[in-house]
């Protein structure tokens, strides 16, 4: 019998004939694909820029509400005027987005007919609402100076629905069947709330005197340190589905807010009681806020358009299942020596 022709044998065969140095096997990698080269989920069909901002805004919004609670109670005018007007303008402004991506107001207002627990849009319709209220009426008496003790009621009460409007759409997020943000429901809540602090602290840094911004700075640093922190972790607890954080438009997104993030808590830390200084750091925590959420929502997109996010943890679960079981209904080893 001769010997095959290399030339003519599959690629993963070749080398393996007579001889000590041979190649290593050459399989080439799975490739997953979908019926008709059609995504396996549907896709979210929110749009770009307007779910971002709104994320960016909410949080923005919420932590500002509660810094400004904090100045009001500590005694510092220039931060609670400033946490006061940037939580009723990231509300309205949010609002607006949020309305533009629904294409008709009154698909808003049809939210607001029922209570829905089970539903993370209808109670976040039933957050949103009632904190741009408080909000828009705070910032009303900060304005005109009319109705004073009003203000600070309705300030507090921002104050506590401010957290849920930070955080309420990670909840959201995570709800979906999107494998990267489905997989990270126990860390969206955490990045999303630290991304709200730094976004606060900065909006503080930027329109409150070097007299009363310490405890804008002080939110503003532990929010971009929690954010990168959970951030690192999330990508490595989420392993392959982490791949869409490292590839594309999301892996530019995500270093710049890195950067920016870094740079502003730096500029925090030491250049606070300079005023160009905290302005430049505020606009760095902004910025480095909003370029995380619109690099999430672009992980998600990706995510769900590509199939291996799909099956291969399904193939893992099903795998997990059927060891688990084996191992429940094997008898124990009675045999005796």
């Amino acid at each position: 019998m001769t010997d095959a022709n290399p030339a003519e044998m599959p690629e993963r065969f070749r080398g393996r004939g007579r001889g000590g140095n041979r190649e290593e096997l050459q399989v080439p990698e799975a490739e997953f694909r979908s019926y008709y080269g059609r995504p396996i989920i549907k896709a979210p069909v929110w749009k770009n820029p307007d779910v971002p901002l709104y994320l960016f805004l909410g949080g923005l919004a919420g932590s500002s509400s509660v810094l400004a609670a904090m100045a009001r109670a500590t005694g510092r005018p220039t931060l609670r005027r400033a946490g006061r007007l940037g939580a009723a303008a990231g509300a309205v402004g949010g609002t607006v987005f949020l309305v533009h991506d629904l294409h008709r107001p009154r698909r808003f207002l049809h939210m607001l007919r029922v209570f829905k627990p089970t539903s993370p849009l209808s109670v976040g319709t039933w957050i949103l609402s009632p904190f741009a209220t408080f909000a828009a009426a705070t910032a009303a008496t900060e304005v005109t100076g009319w109705f004073r003790r009003t203000g600070d009621v309705t300030g507090v009460a921002a104050a506590v629905v401010g957290p849920a409007l930070a955080t309420y759409t990670a909840v959201l997020f995570s709800n979906t069947a999107v494998p990267t943000w489905h997989e990270a429901h126990r860390h969206l809540p955490i990045l999303f709330g630290s991304s709200a602090a730094a976004a606060g602290g900065g909006f503080g840094l930027v329109f409150s005197s070097v007299r009363d911004n310490e405890p804008a700075a002080r939110l503003a640093i532990a929010g971009a340190a929690t954010e990168l922190a959970i951030d690192e972790k999330m990508q490595r607890d989420l392993g392959m589905l982490a791949d869409v954080y490292c590839k594309g438009r999301a892996k530019t997104l995500m270093r710049a807010s890195k950067t920016c993030l870094v740079a502003g808590a730096l500029g925090a830390l030491v250049g606070r009681r300079r005023r160009w200084s905290a302005a430049l750091s505020g606009l760095a925590l902004m910025a480095g806020s909003a370029l995380t959420r619109f690099g999430v929502f672009d992980a998600g997109i990706a995510s769900a358009n590509d199939p291996a996010h799909i099956v291969v943890p399904q193939r893992e679960r099903i795998r997990q299942r059927q060891a688990s079981t084996e191992t429940a209904t094997t008898p124990p080893d009675r045999t005796f020596a």
